[in-house]
């Protein structure tokens, strides 16, 4: 007999969270190949960009994991749009992934009144489309070798 519980329990998210990938690192011989555990292998990569007065100008947040850079925000201040910022944010955490910690890919998500254009000029290539996700909206997945 099981009582089926909803409820938001962080302590055991986080035994679950474990748990799936102490079972997805057993079934998997690439990943139990990669040394340290999950959490250990997952980095964080940040890239920064100030301007003269020291003022977030734009900035990468994503992490490197099984080889490849996960992009999770890239972001640009509206008054330094279209100066080629971004390009310099991504293209740098692009370099850093590949020179410094081996990646051979990159993924990343973004909905369709983002920047999947960007991403385009920049090699990425479209592999997931989630139509009306959020409603009214399309949510891609995009890949890029870095090789």
């Amino acid at each position: 007999m099981f009582r089926i519980e909803a409820k938001v329990d962080k302590e055991r998210r986080d035994l679950l969270r474990s748990r799936l990938r102490d079972t997805n690192t057993a079934a998997s011989p690439v990943l139990a190949a990669l040394r340290g555990t999950p959490a250990e292998r997952e980095i964080p990569l940040h890239v920064w960009a100030l301007d003269e007065s020291g003022a977030l100008a734009g900035g990468l947040v994503g992490h490197t994991w099984a080889t490849w850079l996960h992009v999770a925000l890239l972001w640009v201040d509206g008054h330094h749009r279209g100066a080629g910022l971004g390009s310099r944010l991504l293209t740098r955490a692009e370099q850093m992934a590949r020179t410094q910690r081996d990646c051979h890919g990159a993924r990343l998500e973004t909905w369709d009144f983002q920047a999947p254009e960007f991403y385009r000029r920049h090699g990425y290539k479209v592999v997931c489309a989630i139509p009306d996700y959020p409603p009214g909206t399309t949510e891609y997945t995009l890949i890029k070798p870095l090789g």
